[in-house]
C-alpha cells in the first residue's frame, strides 16, 4: 500500500485540526479538511480532534453529519478519536457533564477528569504497538477519564493506573494530544489499520 495514495481526514468542526492534518502528511499520507457529507465519503480514515466535545457533537448534527459518520464507522471506517474524540466515539459518559455522542466503542468515559486547563501536563508513556513497546511524549489537556473499557477494546497505554490509549476493531482513541508533538508514532500506527482492499 502505497503511503501517498491513503485519503485521511480531519473532522474540521472545531479543535485541533491543523496539527493532525500536519501529522498525517509527516507520515506522508494525504489529510483532507472534513466539514460535509460528500467530504466524509471521500476519505479512508477519518480523526475526530481533540476540542470541545459538546460543540463538537452539536455541529455533528448541525451538518447533518451525525448519522452518516455513524454508519460509516459502524461499516468498518477507521477513525482516530483524541480527547474530545474519544469521548464523541465512547458507548458512555459519566458524570453531570453530558454531551452527543455516537456510542460506537465500547469504553465509559468521565470528562475533564483531570482538572482544568491550568492542570494540563506532559509526560512520557510507554505504548505498545503492533507487539512493540515504545515511548511516546503525551500532552494531556482537561483530558478525559477512560472509566472502563469492553471486553473486545484492547488497552494500548496507561498513565498511572488510568488507560490513556486504546482500540477496538476499527476504532482507536487516546486521552491526550499526540499531534501536539513531534513524535508521529501514533498517527502512523493508525494508518497501518486502514485495510489495503480500502485504497482505490
Amino acid at each position: 500500500m502505497k503511503m501517498e495514495s491513503i485519503k485521511v481526514g480531519v473532522l474540521d468542526l472545531q479543535g485541533d485540526v491543523i496539527e493532525h492534518i500536519r501529522a498525517i502528511e509527516a507520515c506522508g499520507a494525504q489529510a483532507f479538511s472534513v466539514k460535509t457529507i460528500d467530504d466524509l465519503m471521500a476519505v479512508h480514515a477519518l480523526i475526530i480532534p481533540g476540542g470541545e466535545s459538546t460543540t463538537i457533537g452539536k455541529l455533528l448534527h448541525w451538518y447533518d453529519l451525525f448519522k452518516p459518520l455513524q454508519k460509516r464507522i459502524q461499516e468498518g471506517m477507521p477513525v482516530y478519536g483524541t480527547c474530545a474524540g474519544a469521548i464523541l466515539l465512547s458507548s458512555k459518559i459519566e458524570g453531570k457533564e453530558q454531551a452527543h455522542h455516537l456510542g460506537v466503542m465500547d469504553i465509559v468515559v468521565e470528562r475533564n477528569a483531570y482538572g482544568r486547563q491550568l492542570d494540563s501536563f506532559e509526560k512520557m508513556i510507554k505504548i505498545e504497538l503492533n507487539e512493540e513497546v515504545t515511548n511516546v511524549p503525551a500532552i494531556f489537556i482537561r483530558a478525559p477519564r477512560i472509566k472502563s473499557i469492553g471486553q473486545k477494546t484492547q488497552a494500548l497505554a496507561q498513565c498511572g493506573s488510568d488507560v490513556v490509549l486504546a482500540r477496538e476493531d476499527n476504532m482507536l482513541v487516546s486521552t491526550f494530544h499526540p499531534e501536539l508533538t513531534e513524535d508521529i508514532t501514533i498517527h502512523q500506527y493508525f494508518l497501518s489499520m486502514i485495510p489495503h482492499d480500502s485504497i482505490a
